[in-house]
C-alpha cells in the first residue's frame, strides 16, 4: 500500500505543480521495481510522452505561430542567430525540446527523442537503417510502430509526423535545401521517435522523464521568450495570446494551456495502472 500511496501522491504532483519549470521530483520511494505492478512499460511510456508533446507542439503551431504569423511574429531556423527577430519553427520547437530533454539532471534515464524523414530539409534528419525500414512502412499505414534497435539496444517507437499546419507544409515546399517541394495537408512528412534503454521503467521514474519533458517544453519557450524581448519591436508577453494582438503568453500561461490539454488524460492512464 505504501508504494501505491507515493505513487499516487507523485501523479498528483504531476498534475498540479507549477510544471513550467523542470520539476524537482520527490526522492526516490523504496520500492522493489522487480514486482511486475510497481513498473510500467516502454511502449506505454512512450505513448504518454507523444501525448504530451504532440498536445504541446500542436498549441505552438496553432496558437503560436500561426496566430503570431498574422500579427507580424516571424519564426526562422536561423532564429537563434545574433539579429534574427524570430522564433523556433515547430519542428525546431520539437527539437530544442529534445535537447533540453537530454541534459536534464532530472531524467532518471536516457530518453531520446529525434524527428525525422526520408525527405529531411536536413540529411542529418533521414533515417536509416531499421528506423528506414520502420518508417516505410508508416508511409503506407500511418499508424504508430514499437520495435527494437538491437545494434544499440534500445526500445524504440515511431509516431507520424502528418502536416496538419498550412504554414510547415509552406516552410517545407519553400525550403531551399529541401528534396520535395510537393507537400500538402494532411501528408505524412515524418516520425518522431522515442527510445529507451529498457523495456520498462518504475513508475516513480516514469513520472520523472514526463516532468522533465514538460521541463524541456518550458526551457524552449522561455528561450523563445527571451529572444522576443529582442524584437523590434517586442510584443507585449503577459496572459494574452497573439490571435488577440501583438502579445505572447509568458511560460506559465503556455505551459498551463498544455496542462489542460494533457493532464487529465495522463493522469487517467497512470491511476489505471495501480
Amino acid at each position: 500500500m505504501a508504494g501505491i500511496r507515493g505513487f499516487i501522491v507523485l501523479v498528483l504532483g504531476l498534475a498540479v505543480l507549477g510544471v513550467y519549470l523542470f520539476v524537482t521530483a520527490p526522492p526516490p520511494l523504496a520500492e522493489d521495481v522487480s514486482r511486475p505492478e510497481d513498473l510500467v512499460s516502454t511502449r506505454l511510456l512512450f505513448e504518454l510522452c507523444f501525448a504530451e508533446n504532440a498536445a504541446a507542439r500542436k498549441l505552438y503551431t496553432e496558437r503560436i505561430v500561426a496566430a503570431g504569423s498574422k500579427v507580424g511574429l516571424k519564426f526562422d531556423e536561423k532564429w537563434r542567430e545574433p539579429g534574427v527577430h524570430a522564433g523556433p519553427l515547430p519542428a525546431l520547437f520539437l527539437r530544442e525540446t529534445a535537447s533540453s530533454l537530454e541534459k536534464s539532471r532530472k531524467t532518471p534515464a536516457r530518453l531520446g527523442l529525434f524527428l525525422g524523414s526520408d525527405h529531411p530539409v536536413r540529411l542529418a534528419n533521414r533515417f536509416s537503417g531499421v528506423a528506414a525500414d520502420v518508417f516505410a512502412k508508416m508511409r503506407k499505414d500511418r499508424a504508430p510502430h514499437f520495435f527494437e534497435m538491437s545494434d544499440v539496444k534500445l526500445q524504440a517507437a515511431m509516431f507520424p509526423d502528418i502536416a496538419a499546419a498550412q504554414a510547415c507544409v509552406d516552410c517545407h515546399n519553400q525550403h531551399p535545401e529541401s528534396t520535395k517541394r510537393d507537400w500538402k495537408l494532411g501528408d505524412v512528412m515524418g516520425a518522431t521517435t522515442w527510445t529507451y534503454p529498457a523495456a520498462s521503467v518504475s513508475k516513480s521514474d516514469a513520472l520523472r522523464i514526463l516532468a522533465a519533458l514538460r521541463g524541456g517544453f518550458a526551457a524552449t519557450y522561455e528561450a523563445y521568450l527571451g529572444k522576443a524581448r529582442e524584437f523590434s519591436p517586442p510584443p507585449t508577453i503577459g496572459d494574452q495570446w497573439p490571435d488577440t494582438g501583438y502579445f505572447l503568453p509568458d511560460t506559465r500561461v503556455f505551459m498551463d494551456a498544455i496542462n489542460q490539454r494533457t493532464s487529465k488524460a495522463t493522469l487517467d492512464r497512470l491511476l489505471a495502472l495501480r
